[in-house]
């Protein structure tokens, strides 16, 4: 049996950590070894498991514990499942677009950027993306097609914070990625060069007339390749843009100037994958 912990107060201390905890306050870095994270929904649950992530606690509607949360719940022995009823729980903010399951979980040990890069053949650099739902929307194309893994420059968003996992749809989970640096001044020179040292062509995604078109045979035929996308607002920097290897464009119709970059990055993904994949 599950042990199962009804709650009726939306002020118990139990419903802290979905309810009342900022995301700076889960990710603790004064104590990163008690650093946790949000899962929400079985599947992303799940994906976080079959990832080696270490469940909490678990919050849900009552009915769920033997219908929509069962497996996941078989899978976290030993935890508490805190449950209530809908008055209760439909105070958290978005509670009604998880699906009903909630999952505090441990953040995962981060690997580094060279033991990353060492077996990825194609990678997506985010520079200063900060809207957590696209950050979330990157990973799951760069998930479905074709990327290796997933480098963020300082200024991103965590890709663990709580809509950035929703988004993804667990994706978090399934591609490796790290931050490439921990200062702003890590990127784009260092950050650059240090992917030039581990063999990467680096292709900047960026409207100018110079550009090369995606679908440029030149980038197909590159063995790494390292596709770099910028901020929602300005895109890339114009230092970043200076220091790639080429600068490339996705075509556009009708008169339409830009993509977000969730949906740039997934054509972009698309064309410019491994082809032997």
């Amino acid at each position: 049996m599950p042990n199962v912990i009804e709650i009726d107060d939306f002020e118990a201390p139990e419903l802290d950590v979905y309810a009342r905890l900022t995301e700076a306050q889960l990710l603790n870095r004064q104590e990163p070894k008690n650093a946790m994270f949000i899962a929400e929904s079985p599947v992303v649950i799940e994906r976080a498991l079959d990832a080696g992530c270490v469940p909490v606690s678990m919050l849900l509607e009552k009915k769920h514990i033997e219908t929509a949360a069962r497996h996941v719940i078989e899978r976290c022995k030993g935890i508490p499942v805190y449950t209530s009823t809908i008055d209760v729980l439909e105070q958290l903010t978005g509670y009604k677009l998880t699906r009903g399951v909630l999952c505090a979980m441990l953040r995962p040990a981060q690997p580094d950027v060279e033991s990353i890069c060492s077996k990825s053949k194609r990678i997506a650099v985010l520079e200063n993306v900060m809207n957590p739902t696209n950050v979330g929307a990157v990973f799951r194309s760069a998930a479905a097609l074709g990327m290796d893994a997933v480098l963020l420059t300082p200024a991103c968003s965590d890709p663990l914070y709580r809509r950035s996992v929703r988004v993804s749809m667990g994706t978090v989970f399934q591609i490796a990625w790290a931050y490439i640096g921990k200062k702003p001044e890590d990127w784009p020179e260092p950050g650059l060069e240090r992917l030039r040292r581990m063999g990467y062509v680096t292709a900047a995604m960026a409207l100018r007339d110079n550009a090369l078109s995606i679908d440029s045979p030149v980038l197909a035929e590159q063995e790494k390749l390292a596709v770099i996308l910028g901020t929602e607002g300005d895109g890339l920097a114009e230092s970043t843009i200076a220091s790639c290897d080429y600068t490339v464009r996705i075509p556009m119709y009708h008169d339409v100037d830009s993509l977000n970059v969730a949906a740039a990055s997934a054509v972009a993904f698309w064309e410019l994958r491994h082809k032997d994949i």
